[in-house]
């Protein structure tokens, strides 16, 4: 069965939050864009739609773990 065919609703709505752009988003803009959702769900799929190669992320700057997300 296809990846993306089993995919739920808060990876929907990430990923098309970020087609929706032309620049990368930091993680905490995903976030904000994203009602309803603690942050650690949504780190969780994004980690996971980055295994799954449908979404890129870098990690930028240091300390916190600030990341970018792009299609």
């Amino acid at each position: 069965m296809d990846m993306r065919a089993k995919r739920d609703s808060l990876s929907q709505k990430i990923l098309e939050k970020i087609k929706s752009v032309d620049e990368p988003l930091e993680t905490i803009e995903i976030i904000d864009a994203i009602s309803g959702a603690t942050r650690i769900k949504v780190l969780y799929r994004l980690y996971k739609l980055r295994g799954e190669l449908s979404v890129k992320g870098k990690q930028v700057g240091s300390g916190k773990g600030t990341w970018i997300w792009w299609i």
